[in-house]
């Protein structure tokens, strides 16, 4: 299945020209410092701090509600950049994740 991403430099191409980088995941979680012996943010306890930089580089949801994704547009301009799309129907989706009435790139159309 094909699909159309609209990058913010050349604009709506397909979606063959992108590489995916993954769902947006927020910040990256404090890691504890091993030569203090202290963990910064997290608690006190290095190996608590360890968990939780783990469960956030390893585990990724996939959920079929629109998400926002980092792609890469590689056979264009070469920009990293994040847009919201729905896995579910692979149409980009507005800021928020909130429904584009059926229109892809929350309604504009450049061809």
């Amino acid at each position: 299945m094909t699909f159309r991403l609209t990058c913010p430099v050349c604009g709506k191409r397909d979606v063959y020209e992108f590489t995916y980088g993954g769902p947006e995941r927020g910040p990256r979680p404090a890691e504890a410092d091993p030569g203090s012996g202290s963990a910064a943010a997290v608690g006190s306890d290095p190996a608590v701090a360890a968990e939780a930089h783990f469960r956030w580089a390893q585990f990724r949801m996939n959920r079929p509600e629109p998400q926002e994704e980092w792609w890469h547009h590689g056979a264009g301009c070469g920009v990293w950049f994040s847009t919201w799309r729905d896995p579910a129907t692979n149409r980009e989706a507005p800021p928020g994740g909130a429904e584009a009435g059926g229109h892809e790139a929350g309604g504009r159309d450049s061809s």
